[in-house]
């Protein structure tokens, strides 16, 4: 399989996994972020949002840094993160993936970043390294 050759943007904001309860209401605290992200299961209330909007108390995981690939992606493109997360797992780079209607993103840990940015280069995908 030929792998993809994507371009990829990363987002300025450090971003924080949240987990609350499962029955736990959304909270008001996201309105102020212009990305986030909800999944809710029977287990629990997941949330992706920017770390600076998270209040003290909440059970997560802090330090994450976003990829945003860049442009639409039709559902039925094959091997999309897979062209992404297998040079990461290479270079030991755990991967948190979040995918929309339109697009994939994924985080890394901060930690992480440089590592990540020059594997995915070397696999040939386009960074845009500046951060707004």
């Amino acid at each position: 399989m030929d792998s993809k050759k994507l371009s990829l943007e990363i987002m300025p904001e450090r971003m924080t996994v949240c987990r609350l309860d499962a029955s736990a209401p959304l909270p008001g605290w996201l309105d102020g972020s212009a990305f986030y992200s909800i999944t809710r299961t029977q287990e629990e209330l997941s949330l992706v949002c920017h770390e600076a909007l998270t209040p003290p108390g909440i059970k997560c995981e802090s330090g994450w840094r976003c990829f945003r690939v860049q442009g639409v992606l039709d559902f039925s493109e094959i091997g999309i993160m897979f062209s992404l997360t297998q040079p990461l797992a290479i270079n030991d780079v755990s991967v948190f993936v979040i995918s929309t209607f339109d697009t994939d993103y994924f985080l890394v840990k901060e930690k992480d970043l440089a590592t990540a940015i020059d594997a995915l280069t070397v696999a040939g995908h386009n960074i845009d390294t500046e951060i707004r």
